[in-house]
This record gives structure tokens, C-alpha cells and sequence, in this order.
């Protein structure tokens, strides 16, 4: 991975924020999406090849039921997102993931399926990990209906009238996806038959793409049902209303682990948005475009937050700050405060003091308008490197490493049963993370390896008692359990932002911090947490539609509002 460094007169940029300051839960927690995002990452793609999406296929009943196809090329490759919609009982309706019935499921097919394809995957894909699969189906997705929005929004089109429009904002989604698995899972294709192709080597994009085509057939089901329950007075959604309908997501304890178990994928991610903030810090002045377009966007961030609502009370208390917080911010950045000398750099100062939740926000807005300064950072964030045992290195040089990356995790008492309630472990159920209380709950001897802190402290005291001079290889020959917090120790050496700077079976550790901030990087808003370890939010809200690609500034859409396109 080549990134500019500060001395770089192409791109030069302010000091990094450390690792320290960043890699800590409650901060990662408040990360907000950016125009790095995956999602905007696609779309800006899609828009540039003026990619063009075709259904062949819409074999779909009055109520609603059957199956269709989308297709479109992108990058010189055909990819077809092959959907399902079947009739599901009330008594199996569940965002869980041990359902095994879902409103609709879905394929991300390589090329253009052929008629016993769609016979094949019919009788597969709404089996989900049940189905049996093939290399050419790359992504396996489900989703529920918001059942009382899809019947409104019906009855409404129908009737010949819009839908409620506090509904919409509300729930902001005709149906939420429970699941969208990539990368060989149940026997669909290995990342490796698409990590090289230009449209989908970064990091998801494969699964983005998904989504997108799973939002698009959501309006035209909708739009489908409407019109036939009513042909002569039905009324098709208005663009603004399907703009802003985007497809949700329940996302639980099954996504944290990966922030922990891919340290130089996470290292990229956070790497490519500290140098893409760093740039947008160094600008001295601040173009007469760049004021205008940031102040526009203040105002729409207001009313992003403005309709954010939830009912969890903590995150909904964070929210009522950051809006007062993010006012205050609002007031200082007149026109003539932009004005002067190095005003992004200014303003990140400047709300250093304010709530984690402001702070990020901030980072989000500057980096909206530079697009041409940090896009091709993009580039960077994809890894197919995974972390290397150095058995050649001394104990003292990895004592050495040690010491200075790993200060927080030494800082723990681990001698209090709070710092080592948790226990992380993968039900036999359903191969899910889940996580145990060890004082509490059987199953602690089965954990995953997520005792960062104790297993630091536990090297460090070993370490010790041996010579300085011996090799990592002789150390592993008496202490073969070490070697998995060895390669984590070494990796850090190299990709300085591979690590959380968190004790993660701590009794305070907040697992929706970690879902968070990975959701973030895909591009989601609206969090709406329903406990500590699950969340629902929104994918794909005030995204082009499927004809939009070519006209409509196509990337135009960070935190959308309802009523509003900018």
C-alpha cells in the first residue's frame, strides 16, 4: 500500500491523528459515513461508466410473488442480481438470523444466468445457507419486508396518492436485508474469481453492488403490486420519495469479530481516512466554491440530524447533543471565518473539546467537498496480504514493539473481574460470534483470541524471564500459544492503525462501537441501536435510482434528508 506522505509536494498534508486517539472504541463508535464509503465508492464508479441496468426477467404475480432479473456491466464484466419473492407466514417473520424463511432472497449472479440457472438457483437461494451453490453465484442475500410501510406505500400508490410522508422518514425502508454474505460462504464463489476485476477488487463492492440492485427491485415490487391492485387510479412513487427509500439492515454481533480478525484490512481503512483528513487539513486557503458548497452542506447535515430519531435512550441523548453541539459549530464557520488562512485545519482543532459524535461529524464534512484531493485514496484500502511471523526477530526488538504500540493494553488491571468478564465464542448453533460472561456462563475454555490485553500482559511477563537476544523461533518453541498475539504484535510494527486500543472482554466493552464503525466504512447512516450489540440502520438513502446514473450529480448524496436532494 502506497500512500503520499506530508513531505509529498503533490499532496501534502498535516501530521496523522495517532493511533491512539483514534483506535478507541467509544470513538470509532461515532464514526460517521464518508464520500470514502464503499457505497459511494461503487456508485461514483457505476456513474462514470454510465453503467446502464436492464430486467430481463420480471416473472412477478399481482400479489407480488416470483422472480426477476437485473442486469448491468460494469468494468467490462455482466453482473445479474437474480431476486426471489415468496409468501411468508406472520409466525416465521424474524430479522434473526437462525429464520430460515425470509419475504425475499438473492444471488449476485456472474454473467447472465441462463433459464436453468434461474431453475437451479429458485430452488436454492430460498434455502439460503441450506442451498447448494456455484462459482458463479458471488453474493447470497435475504430480506424482510417493513411489512406496515409496503402496505401503506400499496394502498397509497394505488389509491392514486403519495405515501405519509413521517412514515417514510420514519422507517426509510420498503424491506431490510438480514443477511449479504460474500467470499465462499455455503459454497458460493471465493473472493478470488473477482478480487482482480476492476469494478469489484475494493473492498465489498461486490456486496454493494447487491444492495443497490436489492433497493431498485424493491421500488418496482412495490410499484408492481400498486398498480395492479388499482390499474386505473394507481400513481407510481415520486422520485423524491423512492430516492429516499433505501434498503435496511440488522446487523448483531456476527460483524464485530472481523475488525479484530483482518488487522491490515482495518489498518487500510483507517489509514486512507486519517490521509484523506490530513490533506484536506493541509489546504491553506479554502476555494469561494468550497465555502459555498460546505455551508450547504451544514445546513443539509442539520436536517440529517434533525430526523434522526431513535428510541434507544443512550445513542438518542447522543444525538440531542451532537445537534446542539453541531449548532454551535455552525455559528462559528461564517463566511469570513472560512475565509481565512488553514480553515479545515482550524475547525478540527476547534471541536476537539466537543462530544466524539461532533468531532466526527466534522471529518465527514470537510472531506465531502475535496473529492478530487482524496478520492483515488480509494484505491488503497483493499489488502490480500494478511499478517507474516517474523520468527527471525529478536525478543528484545519484539519486546521493543511491544512496549511502544501496545502501552494501553500493559495500562490494564487485569486482576479485576470487570476487565475480564466477557468472553467471545462461536455458537455450534449457527457458527455465529456471540459473547459469554465468564463468571457467569459455561464455555469459556472454547473463546476466540480476542484477550488482546491479557495475552499482551502475559507475553510481557515471559519475555522477561528470557534473553534478550534469542529469536521469536526459540521463544514459539517453548511458548507455542503465543504465536497468534506474536504476529499481531509484529503487524503492528507495520500498519500502525491494525489494532483497537480497547480491552474487548472488559464488562464496559460496547460491541456497537465496533458495529459502528464498520458500518461507517460501508456507507450506512440512520443507526438505530436496539441494544448494545445490535443495530438497524439504512443502506443506500437519497442514492441515485437505476436511471439516475447519467444525469443527476450521482454523488450528491451524503447524509440525505427527506424533501431535499442537497
Amino acid at each position: 500500500m502506497t500512500i503520499a506522505t506530508h513531505n509529498d509536494p503533490l499532496f501534502p498534508q498535516t501530521a496523522l491523528r495517532a493511533p491512539g486517539e483514534v483506535m478507541r472504541l467509544d470513538r470509532m463508535g461515532a464514526f460517521f459515513p464518508t464520500r470514502l464509503s464503499f457505497m459511494r465508492t461503487l456508485i461514483r464508479r457505476l456513474a462514470q461508466e454510465q453503467a446502464v441496468v436492464s430486467r430481463p426477467v420480471w416473472e412477478i404475480n399481482r400479489e407480488g410473488f416470483g422472480h426477476a432479473v437485473y442486469s448491468l456491466s460494469l468494468s467490462g464484466h455482466v453482473y445479474s442480481l437474480i431476486a426471489f419473492s415468496t409468501a411468508l407466514p406472520e409466525d416465521k417473520r424474524t430479522d434473526r438470523v437462525i429464520a430460515e424463511a425470509w419475504d425475499s432472497s438473492y444471488v449476485l449472479f456472474d454473467g447472465v444466468p441462463t433459464d436453468a440457472d434461474i431453475a437451479r438457483l429458485k430452488i436454492n437461494t430460498p434455502k439460503q445457507e441450506a442451498g447448494r451453490f456455484q462459482a458463479q453465484d458471488l453474493i447470497l442475500s435475504r430480506a424482510n419486508k417493513s411489512v406496515r410501510l409496503f402496505d401503506h406505500v400499496v394502498e397509497s400508490l394505488a389509491a392514486g396518492r403519495q405515501p405519509d410522508q413521517s412514515m417514510l422518514l420514519s422507517i426509510g425502508y420498503l424491506m431490510r436485508t438480514t443477511a449479504v454474505y460474500g467470499n465462499g460462504k455455503f459454497g458460493i464463489a471465493d473472493r478470488s474469481r473477482i478480487e482482480d476485476r476492476p469494478g469489484l477488487k475494493g473492498p465489498f463492492q461486490a456486496e454493494m453492488l447487491t444492495v443497490w440492485l436489492i433497493r431498485g427491485f424493491t421500488h418496482d415490487l412495490v410499484e408492481h403490486v400498486a398498480s395492479l391492485k388499482s390499474p386505473e387510479t394507481f400513481s407510481p412513487l415520486d422520485p423524491d420519495s423512492k430516492r429516499y427509500l433505501g434498503i435496511g439492515n440488522a446487523t448483531g454481533l456476527g460483524m464485530a469479530p472481523f475488525l479484530v480478525s483482518h488487522p491490515i484490512l482495518i489498518n487500510n481503512w483507517m489509514l486512507v481516512r486519517e490521509t484523506a483528513l490530513a490533506r484536506v487539513r493541509a489546504i491553506p486557503t479554502a476555494e469561494e466554491a468550497t465555502v459555498q458548497a460546505i455551508r450547504q452542506l451544514m445546513e443539509r447535515a442539520k436536517r440529517h440530524l434533525d430526523q434522526w430519531n431513535v428510541i434507544d435512550a443512550i445513542q438518542m441523548a447522543k444525538i440531542e447533543k451532537l445537534r446542539a453541539e453541531f449548532s454551535s459549530v455552525m455559528d462559528l464557520m461564517t463566511p469570513s471565518w472560512l475565509r481565512e488562512p488553514n480553515p479545515w485545519d482550524r475547525l478540527v482543532r476547534d471541536v476537539s473539546s466537543l462530544s466524539f459524535e461532533c468531532q466526527e461529524l466534522v471529518v465527514a464534512l470537510v472531506l465531502e467537498p475535496h473529492g478530487s484531493l482524496i478520492d483515488g485514496l480509494t484505491d488503497c484500502m483493499a489488502s490480500d496480504q494478511i499478517p507474516q511471523l517474523n520468527p527471525a526477530m529478536s525478543l528484545d526488538q519484539l519486546k521493543s514493539v511491544l512496549t511502544g504500540n501496545y502501552d494501553w493494553a500493559l495500562k490494564v488491571d487485569l486482576s479485576s473481574q470487570e476487565e475480564t468478564r466477557l468472553f467471545w465464542y462461536v455458537s455450534e448453533e449457527k457458527l455465529e460470534p456471540r459473547l459469554g460472561d465468564r463468571y457467569e456462563e459455561a464455555g469459556a475454555e472454547l473463546e476466540m483470541p480476542f484477550d488482546i490485553c491479557r495475552q499482551v500482559q502475559e507475553l510481557r511477563r515471559d519475555l522477561e524471564e528470557l534473553p534478550g537476544e534469542n529469536s521469536v523461533a526459540e521463544l514459539l518453541l517453548q511458548h507455542p500459544h503465543y504465536r497468534h498475539m506474536v504476529r499481531r504484535i509484529q503487524c503492528s510494527e507495520k500498519y500502525p492503525y491494525s489494532e483497537i486500543h480497547d480491552n474487548l472482554i472488559a464488562a464496559n466493552c460496547l460491541p456497537i462501537n465496533m458495529l459502528r464503525c464498520k458500518l461507517s466504512f460501508f456507507g450506512a447512516s440512520k443507526f438505530d441501536p436496539k441494544s448494545d450489540r445490535w443495530t438497524r440502520i439504512t443502506l443506500y438513502q437519497g442514492a441515485p435510482l437505476f436511471d439516475e446514473l447519467h444525469g443527476r450529480d450521482a454523488d450528491d448524496w451524503w447524509l440525505p434528508v427527506f424533501g431535499a436532494v442537497s
